[in-house]
Parts: C-alpha cells; sequence; structure tokens
C-alpha cells in the first residue's frame, strides 16, 4: 500500500498578481496562512488554477521558492510542474524537490498528444529522475487526452507515483482505477462536485479550486466523511454544490480570480489569454458568493 501524500482537502492556489501585472507575493502569503488557519490538508502551487502556463521560469521556480518557505513544513506542498516537453518537465521537476516540495502534479502532456505508450514513458522517465511522489493528474477537457485505467496501472507500480487527480468527470473510470491498481494509485477527486463520490470509491481527497474561497467547508467534507459521517459529510457538499459550479461558468481560473477580487483579496486578473470575467458571469457569481455570505 502506498501512503497518500496527504489526505483531505488540498486547495488548488491561485497565483495573485498585482495591477502592474507582477506576483503578489505578499498576498499569496496571506492566502496561504488564511489556508492553513482553515484546515487545509495541502497546498498545490502553480497548478492550472495558478496559471503556471503562463509563468515565466523564473516567476515559476520563485512562486514554488516562496510557498514551501512559507508553509515550512506544516503541511505538504504539491508543486505544479507538469509540461508537455518532457525534458523540461524533468528539469522543473528535480528543482521543486531540491528546494523541499512535498510531492509533484504533473498533468498529461498537453497539445502534442501524446499515446498511452507516450504516457507511460513520459510518466516513469520523470518517476525515475525525481525522489519525491508523484501525482497524475488527468484533465482531458484542457489537454486533448486523459489517462486510461490500464496506463495508471502500468504507472502504479513505479514507487514514485503515489497516485493521481482525476478531473474528467467520469465515476465508471474511477471505479476500474480502483478494480485495478488498489491501494498502489491514490486517487484524488479534481472536482469539487465529486468530492464525496470518489471519497466513497476510496479517494483519498480533493485538489480544490472551491478551497480558495471555502477552504473550512472543503476540508470538512473530507474531515467529516473520514470521521465516518457520511451524511453530514454529503450534506455539506450539496450545500456548497452551486459554489462549486459556479466557479467554473468560465474557464477556470477566470471565476476564482473574480470570486476572491469579491471577497477583498485582491488577487488581480488572469494572464492573457484569459481574460476578466464577463459582466454576465460575474452577476452570476456574484448572487451565489451573496447567497453563501461571502460578500455582502
Amino acid at each position: 500500500m502506498k501512503k497518500p501524500v496527504f489526505r483531505g482537502a488540498n486547495v488548488a492556489m491561485v497565483t495573485p498578481f498585482t495591477t502592474d501585472d507582477k506576483i503578489n507575493f505578499d498576498l499569496l502569503g496571506e492566502m496561504i496562512e488564511f489556508q492553513i488557519a482553515s484546515g487545509t490538508s495541502a497546498i498545490t502551487i502553480c497548478g492550472t488554477t495558478g496559471e503556471k502556463s503562463t509563468l515565466s521560469d523564473s516567476e515559476h521556480k520563485a512562486t514554488l521558492l516562496y510557498a514551501i518557505d512559507k508553509v515550512a513544513g506544516r503541511i505538504p506542498v504539491i508543486a505544479g510542474t507538469g509540461s508537455n516537453d518532457t525534458r523540461y518537465c524533468m528539469q522543473m521537476s528535480k528543482y521543486a524537490c531540491s528546494i523541499g516540495a512535498d510531492g509533484l502534479l504533473l498533468v498529461t502532456p498537453y497539445y502534442n498528444k501524446t499515446t498511452q505508450a507516450g504516457l507511460i514513458r513520459h510518466y516513469n522517465m520523470i518517476a525515475d529522475a525525481v525522489d519525491k511522489p508523484i501525482i497524475l493528474y488527468s484533465v482531458p477537457s484542457r489537454t486533448g487526452m486523459g489517462i486510461t485505467a490500464e496506463t495508471d496501472y502500468e504507472l502504479s507500480k513505479h514507487p514514485n507515483i503515489n497516485g493521481t487527480k482525476e478531473a474528467a468527470g467520469d465515476l465508471e473510470l474511477v471505479t476500474q482505477i480502483r478494480r485495478m491498481c488498489g491501494d498502489e494509485l491514490n486517487i484524488w477527486s479534481g472536482e469539487d462536485s465529486l468530492i464525496v463520490p470518489i471519497l466513497s470509491m476510496g479517494g483519498q481527497g480533493v485538489v480544490s479550486v472551491l478551497s480558495n474561497v471555502m477552504p473550512r467547508e472543503v476540508a470538512d467534507i473530507c474531515s467529516l466523511w473520514f470521521e465516518g459521517k457520511a451524511k453530514e459529510s454529503a450534506d455539506l457538499a450539496i450545500k456548497t454544490f452551486d459554489l462549486a459550479k459556479a466557479l467554473f461558468l468560465e474557464t477556470n481560473p477566470i471565476p476564482v480570480k473574480a470570486a476572491l477580487n469579491m471577497m477583498g483579496y485582491p488577487v488581480g486578473d488572469p494572464r492573457l489569454p484569459l481574460v476578466p470575467m464577463s459582466e454576465a458571469g460575474s452577476e452570476k457569481l456574484r448572487k451565489v458568493l451573496e447567497a453563501h455570505d461571502l460578500i455582502k
């Protein structure tokens, strides 16, 4: 059995920008403290929600280093170092390990759209080169391809491949992965609307966008489940369902950044080619935030 690199709610942190489009490290530090104080189990930095794809190499490295130093071992920090270039992914993954990351989140190579055989070679090559646990990240809606259960099974044989973040919205696939891999591949939900269903199939928690704005509630959904309080966990998941969905009214992280700005966290706009949330989308999001007493 592979011990999960974390259990519970892991926030997929946004990267806050200043008005002149620089990384706002002071605000990032405040947000990290907010997450830890709210019971978040782990932090993912520089993932999809953190806009890694528009960070320069120096910004990417500086953000990883800042987050790891700020957390200072209090909870695990998972570094987003995935790339569509295997050699570059290996380079950034080695760097993250060298500065103290507790694990790596590696999205499937996008745009190139390799085969399943290519995925196996890609991930195994990186796993051979690092000494920290790897979380696979399957999100076909963004990358154009997913990881099959058969590929997950092959990858689960590597001791450094710890688990998978499943964001395909396919519960049948999750069932197949559990059946084939058992305890050799941990599973985390990559969608806030599916936390409880995936927990019910042996999942270890979630890598959450919703945690940026509701960290205590997402942490409680997971902790209640692990305490054997399934109904209370499900009730809370149902209560927060509308906000979980509202945060995907437009491409992530457009809505979550809009929400945080409305809540008084000046995280700035997403970087191009992403644009600020539309007026219509913002109005819908505002109503949901008001319903949850997150803004007045």
